[in-house]
């Protein structure tokens, strides 16, 4: 199972930053692959961004690529999504996820992802 935690706060301005976290409360063994998605209000989830927890290989949007970064934190079980440039296009709702058993052609799909945490909202506005 995830948990979402959301550090720097749930409301910010265009421009502005945000790092959200999530950790895991079991063991994550190195090929299982964490993700974080989006759902705006009236619109479908999406893929935000993704990591292999043992490579470190990351996936990106390209509606982030270069304004969001992932990373994790073996040793606290907990994956991060470091975000900057902040659009208002970016609110939404993100949501971890982990797949035990990845394939590359699912990386974006939510389907593939076994474990989900309970979501945090992002809002930005001016």
């Amino acid at each position: 199972r995830c948990s979402c935690r959301r550090l720097g706060g749930g409301l910010v301005q265009p421009g502005d930053g945000l790092r959200l976290s999530c950790t895991a409360s079991g063991r994550i063994g190195s090929n299982w692959r964490l993700g974080w998605f989006r759902q705006a209000p009236g619109k479908e989830r999406e893929f935000v961004s993704a990591i292999i927890w043992g490579s470190r290989h990351t996936y990106y949007a390209d509606s982030v690529r270069g304004r969001f970064t992932i990373s994790r934190d073996n040793a606290e079980n907990t994956v991060y999504l470091q975000m900057s440039g902040l659009k208002p296009e970016d609110t939404a709702v993100y949501y971890c996820a982990a797949d035990p058993d990845p394939i590359l052609s699912t990386t974006h799909r939510p389907t593939a992802y076994n474990y989900w945490g309970q979501g945090t909202l992002v809002t930005v506005s001016s």
